[in-house]
């Protein structure tokens, strides 16, 4: 396992310790404290375990697993791929802080204009991340070996 994909995995694990932490503190608040949810936290525990640890260990788990880039590819780019890593954590780190500082955790309940500005593009950032990382490891689908087995009759 190379280092982006060590750090896309490492980076998804410490995804699911902090959305764990969040979606603890939103159940023992209400089954203690009879508090409903708040919207911004489910949001900020909901990105943290979805994009943060699923989406990224995805994408880690298919750059190491997904058949070598061919010689002559022109669109697999590693340097896309470690921005697309970038994009991502960037992101969901500021995604999921920014919902949590917009949540009353802190009884601060922020509004303020450059907070909600913040969490939009990080939205955005999530998207293009992910859109960075397909687009060059698109060319990565591909059978390999799997076509010679189909003609000869093998089925999977």
């Amino acid at each position: 396992m190379y280092t982006l994909v060590r750090r896309y995995v490492k980076t998804a694990v410490a995804f699911l310790a902090i959305g764990l932490a969040i979606g603890g503190w939103l159940i023992a608040r209400r089954e203690l404290a009879g508090a409903a949810p708040d919207p911004y936290l489910v949001s900020a525990h909901t990105h943290a375990l979805f994009v943060g640890f699923v989406m990224m260990m995805i994408m880690g788990v298919a750059l190491w697993l997904f058949p070598r880039p061919e010689k002559t590819d022109p669109r697999y780019d590693p340097r896309l791929a470690s921005t697309a890593y970038w994009l991502i954590t960037v992101g969901t780190f500021v995604r999921v802080g920014g919902e949590v500082l917009r949540s009353s955790l802190f009884g601060l309940n922020m509004s303020a204009l450059w907070l909600r500005v913040a969490i939009v593009a990080a939205g955005f950032l999530q998207g293009i991340a992910i859109g960075v990382f397909f687009f060059t490891m698109w060319s990565r689908i591909r059978p390999v070996g799997s076509q010679a087995r189909e003609a000869k009759g093998e089925r999977f």
